[in-house]
């Protein structure tokens, strides 16, 4: 009975550390994440944010500005590149939470408007129902960065 008391702990212990190891080193393909924000149809669930359309922020700087502050953004956030590039117009991202490494992907892209630039984003989580809130928050805070960069 002793031993099962024991065993029951350490078991438990082992499972959470396999599951941080499957999380962080669980592969994102591209075929599946790297999306066209526009063209995405909302999940049911409020695990993501999306931004476009009339959502969408504009900045006043080229496209190929916005793609260089980007590149700062997502590198000071621990984002990974998935697929495509900032200076493509068009990139996925992946970024992992710091406990667990659950993956979130970012789809982001860039298209001229007028004289400036549309950024359309799409974060989402790629396990559970809810976030808590951490997609939109990262989408606000990428937005945020990208205006107090440019002066917007």
């Amino acid at each position: 009975m002793m031993r099962m008391i024991l065993l029951v702990p350490i078991l438990l212990v082992l499972v959470v550390l396999a599951a941080g190891v499957w999380f962080r080193l669980v592969p994102m393909t591209p075929a599946q994440w790297h999306v066209v924000p526009s063209d995405v149809t909302p999940p049911s669930s409020p695990n993501f944010a999306l931004r476009v359309g009339t959502d969408a922020p504009v900045f006043t700087q080229s496209p190929d500005v916005i793609a260089d502050l980007l590149t700062i953004v997502a590198q000071d956030t621990g984002a990974k590149i998935i697929a495509g590039s900032p200076q493509s117009g068009h990139v996925s991202y992946v970024v992992r939470s710091r406990i667990m490494g659950f993956p979130d992907a970012i789809s982001i892209r860039l298209m001229p408007e007028g004289a400036g630039t549309k950024l359309e984003i799409f974060s989402r989580s790629r396990y559970g129902y809810s976030d808590l809130g951490v997609n939109a928050a990262r989408v606000a805070a990428w937005i945020a960065a990208l205006e107090t960069q440019t002066g917007t």
